[in-house]
């Protein structure tokens, strides 16, 4: 491996754990923030549906703006968002303001979405160019940054550190590395010039064409089910220990790091899986184990087994999202558009399902409510032979298994 490639794989698993362990700061605290706020379910679902909007309004254009000013300067622009939002979420937190928060909230949704497509244009970018499947280690960066982010907020909520001073260090902590360290990505390549006869189609996949094509948008439905799943385990599983077994906010939070850890774990085991049995036999293995875990979950009636759940859920919930990635990115001159697309449908899941969630757990219990989440992984499970490789575009080395195209 060149030296710079290794360089990039170094810095897109620190920003990818970074960004993880950002996420998770706020995630793994909600129960918190709604004790702070004095908010139900459904009203902090609301104030959570404004962080969504946040991303979902800002990742149709992070494509066009990773496009036009690289993937490094995207990252950049989403962690100086992000953090700018936490510092307002904090100060909001302090000042028992709702509308603070909402409005920092909604600056970390935005930052949160332009971070998260710059990053994984990168890594599909280093993927390539290392020639073996990696994207599911990237993501298990992003879980194990969650993971030490839970964990952090789980010993700060025993030790009864406060919300704001906490988000407060986590916001300098993100502006610092993801300014300094996209400088190591690898250096952006100029546009490959297009066949003769495709530079109508390359114009269309360049900006928001990419929304008429039927195979992205195809990955954009495995990638929902997947996110869904995983979204609302990170808002919601914790608040659903809490409410549904009557466990204390820090053992809420161990909870939650049990699931990111059992994500994070197949995560860096699963590049192997996919390369050996290809990425549709293993997407639907993980939707199953997801929807098995999941329900596991909210029916266990003692803490051990639904830690158990938790297990099966986070396990299953590790590879749908990379994979969708991976899929979306196979030709490298359209993979920003394409990335960009398949974010916006997955992300619109993982962050605007939750809050919705949060609505129906007003009226059956938040465990119980969580059980909806399984409609869109069948749905998931059902369309996964779309993210088969392309393999006139894919390296050989990822052109492995079972769902290689003709």
């Amino acid at each position: 491996m060149k030296p710079p490639v290794r360089s990039a794989v170094f810095a897109t698993y620190a920003i990818f754990g970074l960004n993880g362990l950002v996420f998770a700061s706020w995630a793994a605290r909600i129960p918190a923030a709604s004790s702070t706020l004095g908010l139900g379910s459904g009203q902090m679902g609301s104030l959570l549906l404004i962080g969504a909007v946040g991303s979902v309004l800002s990742l149709p254009l992070a494509g066009v703006v990773a496009a036009r000013f690289g993937t490094a300067n995207t990252v950049r622009l989403g962690g100086t968002a992000a953090a700018l939002g936490a510092i307002a979420v904090a100060s909001g937190l302090g000042a028992v303001s709702v509308p603070l928060v909402a409005i920092g909230l909604f600056l970390f949704g935005c930052g949160i979405a332009l971070w998260d497509v710059g990053q994984n244009i990168e890594g599909a970018d280093v993927e390539r160019r290392v020639g073996r499947t990696i994207m599911p280690r990237f993501h298990a960066a992003f879980s194990g940054g969650a993971f030490v982010g839970a964990l952090i907020g789980a010993g700060l909520s025993a030790l009864e550190v406060g919300l704001p001073a906490h988000l407060a260090a986590v916001a300098v902590l993100s502006l610092v590395v993801s300014l300094w360290t996209p400088r190591y990505f690898l250096p952006e390549e100029k546009e490959v010039p297009q066949a003769v006869g495709t530079e109508q189609q390359g114009s269309r996949s360049k900006g928001f064409g990419a929304w008429a094509e039927p195979r992205t948008l195809l990955i954009g439905l495995v990638v929902l089910g997947a996110a869904l799943t995983e979204g609302a385990a990170n808002d919601w599983v914790a608040k659903a220990s809490v409410d549904g077994l009557g466990t204390t906010e820090s053992t809420g939070a161990i909870m939650f790091a049990v699931f990111v850890a059992a994500m994070t774990s197949l995560r860096f085991v699963g590049g192997g899986l996919i390369d050996r049995f290809g990425r549709v036999r293993v997407l639907q293995a993980s939707l199953g184990s997801s929807l098995a875990g999941l329900v596991l979950f909210v029916v266990a009636p003692t803490v051990p087994l639904a830690a158990v759940g938790a297990i099966l859920w986070g396990a299953g919930a590790a590879l749908g999202f990379p994979m969708g990635m991976s899929a979306a990115a196979d030709e490298p001159e359209r993979a920003a558009a394409r990335v960009s697309v398949v974010s916006t449908i997955g992300y619109t899941a993982f962050l605007a399902g939750p809050p919705l969630i949060g609505f129906l757990g007003d009226v059956v219990g938040i465990r119980n409510a969580l059980l909806a989440v399984g409609v869109a992984v069948l749905a998931s499970f059902l369309v996964a032979p779309a993210a088969r490789e392309r393999s006139d575009h894919a390296p050989e080395a990822l052109r492995t298994g079972s769902d290689r195209s003709p």
